[in-house]
């Protein structure tokens, strides 16, 4: 019922959401425990990584303590109430239809040739610098953000929450949301955050390579109706490419959306002014235009279908 309430209502931007809460949990312990470390020369690399793991076991556990008390005092007042809740629940969990309505505002800007508000679109759901995007640049990112977060926004927590209610789905999104905001590997995050970054490659290991299998079947079900997908590719570039990130998970789908699509991503990009340098993913089969962000949201969608329908059969043909 959650994954259905996601696909028709989203995240309502005007409304309290958990994982806004989570973030703000995130920034103020962070303030508490490492502070404006700026231009200190006298820093401690290994109290830091304490402090950091301290952070992530208080959030994780703040996290699992009040969506415990959630679930619980629902059902207490009465079953269909904890039913509604842990669907409400596991709709703020899952991402779908928000990554396709602010990737798709990227499509809007630049199918109306308004290249500056495809960037600032964009600035909405990238972390790297957009301003000196080009057209295609920007929509090769846009498409690259549906491709990781079919992973990390949806599928994932799609499979902790089935495996283990939402109390289990927000422990992924409180996982996830720390390495988003402490995990990087910079001056100020590069021992602080170094946990939280481990402990997301840790939880998304085994997700990520089912979401890329997931995506490699919902590949050949568009391409029963749309040749523009090749799943013959997908699957080529997957094995060959599947480890061209920094990270051990995020090239996993967007490797199979790049050889879908016959796509290059990947690549260098600035982050706040700074060069970072990545391998690329997939080979330029053609350019990338607004198109394939439809493209790509459209494989996000199957692949959550492909999921939906994988572990419902699992989870009946246990119960029954």
């Amino acid at each position: 019922m959650g994954t259905l309430l996601d696909l028709i209502i989203g995240d309502p931007h005007n409304f309290p959401h958990p994982i806004r809460a989570i973030g703000n949990l995130i920034a103020w312990l962070e303030k508490r425990l490492l502070g404006d470390v700026t231009g200190k020369p006298d820093r401690n690399p290994s109290l830091e990584k304490t402090k950091g793991t301290l952070l992530w076991c208080l959030v994780v556990s703040v996290t699992l303590i009040i969506t415990a008390a959630v679930i619980i005092g629902a059902y207490a007042i009465h079953p269909y109430i904890g039913i509604w809740a842990e669907a409400i629940l596991t709709c703020y969990i899952l991402a779908a239809k928000s990554l396709y309505k602010e990737s798709m505002a990227v499509t809007k800007e630049l199918d109306e040739g308004d290249l500056d508000k495809a960037r600032y679109a964009l600035s909405m759901i990238v972390g790297r610098d957009t301003k000196p995007l080009s057209a295609e640049e920007v929509a090769k990112a846009a498409v690259e953000t549906v491709a990781e977060n079919t992973s990390d926004g949806v599928i994932a927590p799609f499979l902790y929450t089935a495996i283990g209610g939402p109390i289990l789905g927000f422990f992924y999104k409180a996982v996830n949301t720390m390495d988003s905001m402490i995990g990087y590997k910079n001056e100020k995050y590069e021992n602080f955050g170094r946990f939280a970054a481990k402990a997301d490659d840790v939880f998304n290991f085994i997700p990520s390579r089912l979401s890329a299998i997931f995506m490699i079947a919902g590949t050949f079900i568009l391409s029963i109706f749309d040749k523009t997908y090749s799943p013959k590719n997908a699957a080529e570039i997957w094995r060959r490419d599947r480890l061209n990130h920094k990270s051990p998970n995020s090239a996993q789908t967007e490797s199979v959306c790049a050889g879908a699509l016959g796509l290059k991503l990947g690549g260098d990009h600035l982050y706040k002014g700074v060069m970072v340098h990545k391998p690329t993913i997939g080979d330029e089969l053609k350019q990338t235009e607004p198109a394939d962000i439809r493209r790509a949201n459209r494989l996000m969608f199957a692949t959550e279908g492909v999921a939906f329908v994988l572990v419902l059969t699992f989870l009946l043909n246990i119960l029954y």
